[in-house]
């Protein structure tokens, strides 16, 4: 495969990781954690292990995501920062 292709998505994996953990907003958190889902998923499918891409996909990327963000929606914040 494209070396360079590999290579990018590698750095967009490791910028998302890097991300979710640093940010202080939970739903950017999510929302980071969402994208780093997505870019496993890609690098899976580029390897050719399309199986683990389509369940990367679906329960990481997709149900994953959904449940940290409607669980942000039902919290309340203490302070305003």
């Amino acid at each position: 495969m494209i070396w360079q292709l590999d290579l990018l998505i590698l750095t967009l994996v490791v910028l998302c990781g890097i991300g979710a953990i640093m940010i202080r907003d939970l739903l950017g958190a999510a929302i980071l954690f969402g994208a780093y889902s997505f870019m496993m998923c890609l690098l899976w499918a580029i390897m050719g292990a399309v199986d683990v891409a389509f369940t990367e996909a679906s329960v990481g990327a997709g149900v994953s995501t959904v449940f940290f963000i409607a669980a942000v929606y039902h919290t309340t914040r203490r302070t305003k920062d």
